[in-house]
């Protein structure tokens, strides 16, 4: 029904529809957004990890802290991972979540903040008191009719950070703060909203943040910020880029460099963000989890490994359905085909589109990048056969890569069923068979 009602209806209709549910929900839970600082996230890549890095960061200068994020979720307790399959919540629910935030007790809710949260005005419920950019790559082309709607509705996080008012918290006036990662080409455009004070962070141009003296390490990295030295355990340029936009936060919140020093030092990883899966080392080999649902963020991925020395490359992929672009499915089988040594395509979530078909596209792209079906590409439907494939040609010194989903809890099909669904537990479950006396 929803679906059609979609496609029958205005849009004026349905974004009225929209934008009178957010402003009832703020009604209904009494505005809690009022009585927090509350951190959009925004971008196309790194968001979680950027939502968790600055909670973690402000909760060891002390502050009590909530989040949602495509990976988890936070009250101020311990996180748990996201089961709605949502990246950013519908208007009631996280109205709920900014309730249960203040009722723990929490000062700062991180929200990340998507191009569809936004394009169905589940933001305007909230009073944003720092926006921050992460970069900017194509993704959800079809969905918003190109790129440049695409990017103007990241942009609306922007524009509404001045659109409401400034808060007085604790004695505090809280100035309304934009945050840009300085090295996207879009940063011009994000820095052009205005704002009480605009902050920026880059690798490779001159930003208020500015990580330089990098050495990038097969157990993590260390880098210098305007002449203080950092340590972190999470891998490749990819994840500085994460760190200093957390830094950027929390520097502007007044979090002295010990506190953050602290915090990247005890972050250890995100859920399915370059997870290894440590009961493949008992075997010999490695077994990683990545999201990496589109085409850069896989490059970043395949960039990030070269500080590793695998023997070969198991990659198992697929690439989702539901209206996400069809164009990058065959861009997606390239990549893996030009970078791992044996490609295997398979599910991922379909929605309503042919699986087969999508699969079929993948593995197209990766037959124009020289693979060959049946020799070292296969085409396998159900995913945990994939997975059980890929690990049954894994050899010491090799690594399973496997892609798309992350830490998800669901695989979503036709008529908008999800079967429960986890790549990790996947993963240990066939493991713990090879590992069986």
């Amino acid at each position: 029904m929803k679906a059609l009602l979609k496609k029958i209806l205005p849009k004026f209709i349905l974004g009225w529809y929209h934008q009178c549910l957010a402003l009832l929900a703020v009604a209904v839970y009494l505005n809690p957004s009022g009585k927090l600082v509350v951190i959009g996230v925004t971008g196309t890549n790194g968001k979680s990890t950027v939502v968790n890095l600055i909670g973690q960061i402000l909760e060891a200068a002390g502050y009590r802290v909530g989040w949602t994020a495509t990976a988890n979720f936070k009250i101020s307790g311990a996180p748990w991972l996201n089961d709605q399959k949502m990246t950013m919540l519908g208007r009631f629910k996280t109205q709920k979540f900014l309730r249960a935030m203040v009722k723990a007790g929490c000062g700062y809710a991180v929200i990340e903040t998507s191009s569809e949260g936004i394009k169905q005005h589940r933001h305007l419920g909230l009073n944003y008191d720092i926006a921050v950019f992460t970069n900017l790559t194509p993704e959800h082309l079809e969905s918003h009719g190109g790129f440049e709607n695409y990017k103007q509705a990241k942009g609306e996080l922007f524009r509404h950070l001045t659109q409401r008012r400034k808060k007085t918290l604790n004695g505090r006036m809280v100035d309304k703060t934009i945050i840009v990662n300085a090295d996207d080409q879009n940063a011009p455009y994000f820095l052009n909203f205005p704002a009480d004070k605009k902050i920026t962070y880059a690798i490779n141009r001159p930003a208020d943040y500015r990580a330089t003296d990098i050495e990038l390490r097969s157990n993590g990295a260390i880098f210098t910020v305007n002449g203080s030295a950092f340590k972190s355990n999470l891998y490749g340029h990819v994840n500085i880029y994460n760190e200093l936009a957390a830094l950027a936060v929390a520097k502007s919140q007044q979090v002295n460099d010990d506190q953050i020093r602290l915090a990247l030092m005890q972050f250890k990883s995100m859920p399915g963000r370059f997870e290894f899966i440590e009961e493949a080392s008992a075997l010999g080999f490695k077994v990683m989890v990545d999201y990496a649902p589109e085409p850069e963020s896989m490059k970043q991925l395949y960039e990030t490994l070269k500080i590793f020395d695998f023997n070969k490359i198991i990659h198992v992929l697929g690439s989702c359905g539901g209206g996400r672009d069809k164009a990058r499915q065959p861009i997606l089988g390239n990549l893996a085909a030009t970078r791992a040594q044996n490609v295997i395509v398979t599910n991922e979530d379909p929605y309503d589109d042919n699986p087969m078909t999508i699969i079929d596209n993948v593995a197209q792209g990766a037959i124009e990048a020289g693979k060959v079906l049946n020799e070292n590409l296969f085409k396998i439907l159900n995913r945990h056969d994939a997975i059980a494939y890929a690990l049954s040609l894994a050899r010491a010194g090799d690594l399973v890569l496997i892609t798309g989903k992350g830490c998800e809890q669901f695989i979503c099909v036709a008529h908008g069923k999800k079967i429960p669904w986890d790549d990790r537990e996947a993963v240990k479950e066939l493991l713990a068979g090879q590992l069986a006396p």
